[in-house]
């Protein structure tokens, strides 16, 4: 199993906790990692965290030697010191996410791992760039996605957010929000607790307003869009429930009594996961003809640099991808 890693911003805190993370994972275990970032810097980062384990270079799938392999998509590397978000680093963190996505269409890696990135700072460069997320689904040709951000607390008790609408003002939510949107993060929630290998997928289905819109008098979304969703969702024999108040459904999710929750829109299914997960908090692309995670943080370019960042969610990014690529395989074989 060839588990891909694309570096993210080099700027940022991505290569470090990448790093971190296989110093952790590459210990046991038979998985192949492929780096995808620039060589020269990626050397020069493991050695200045002491790391031992050897980096080799990329020359093939057929010639694959050693555990971990750095591949560098660009013909050059990038220069040693550069500020925060330039515009050199963001360019390369887009080319290194494009090599891992287009890796995994061809079949050579099975599963990808996304270090973060600047969105900011790729906009800034001249990309039009609305979130790794969005730029893996049209390069892999379907708009059929959804982000579902997963994290457990201390005792093990999970929660499983997808989103409806991802990013977006707030004031742009309603307008983007569609029976559509809705049944499709329903559906691949679902489908997410299957390949999980969740005994039940049982689905709550977040309102757009407070207490649900009460019953029309605080917003008609609920009645217009979102229960119809929810009922064309029951309608093909998905377990799914709502829409429900959304400060009362969090709390009973993450009491097990549901196993996915669907939000309407970004902020109100990320604030009750980082609360109860924020040090294991992983995204999880849907619908995508390949596995992608990636650690649910940004790039953290105040403590990038100085060795500090926590790799603990791009090991958790890490073990979930792995995890799925062993469930997909399994099921090939059946």
């Amino acid at each position: 199993m060839i588990i891909g890693i694309s570096l993210g911003d080099i700027t940022g805190i991505g290569p470090e906790v990448a790093l971190k993370a296989l110093a952790a994972e590459a210990r046991s275990g038979s998985t192949r990692y492929l780096l995808i970032g620039d060589g020269e810097h990626t050397r020069r980062l493991s050695r200045q965290l002491g790391f031992a384990f050897p980096l080799h270079t990329y020359t093939g799938v057929q010639h694959w030697s050693g555990q971990i392999i750095l591949c560098q998509p660009l013909s050059e590397s990038l220069p040693p010191e550069l500020k925060a978000g330039a515009p050199a680093a963001a360019h390369a963190a887009v080319a290194w996410l494009k090599d891992g996505a287009e890796r995994c269409l061809r079949g050579e890696l099975d599963a990808l791992v996304t270090a973060p990135v600047n969105k900011e700072a790729i906009v800034r460069s001249g990309q039009r760039f609305v979130g790794q997320t969005e730029f893996l689904s049209q390069l892999a040709g379907t708009e059929r996605t959804a982000m579902m951000l997963l994290g457990q607390d201390e005792q093990g008790r999970w929660l499983r957010v997808a989103l409806a609408t991802t990013h977006l003002p707030l004031k742009l939510v309603s307008e983007n929000l569609t029976r559509d949107k809705i049944e499709r993060a329903i559906e691949l929630a679902a489908g997410a607790c299957r390949d999980l290998g969740l005994p039940r997928a049982r689905v709550g289905v977040c309102g757009l307003n407070p207490h649900a819109g009460e019953g029309g008098q605080m917003g008609s979304e609920e009645q217009t869009t979102i229960g119809p969703a929810v009922a064309a969702a029951q309608g093909r024999r998905i377990d799914a429930v709502g829409p429900l108040s959304a400060d009362a459904l969090f709390y009973h999710a993450f009491k097990g009594e549901y196993d996915a929750v669907v939000a309407m829109y970004h902020d109100q299914g990320l604030v009750p996961l980082k609360m109860i997960g924020f040090d294991t908090g992983v995204n999880w692309t849907l619908g995508l003809p390949f596995i992608r995670t990636s650690p649910d943080h940004g790039a953290a370019y105040d403590i990038a640099g100085r060795g500090i960042a926590n790799p603990s969610r791009m090991v958790a990014a890490i073990r979930l991808a792995k995890e799925l690529a062993k469930k997909a395989h399994i099921g090939k074989a059946r």
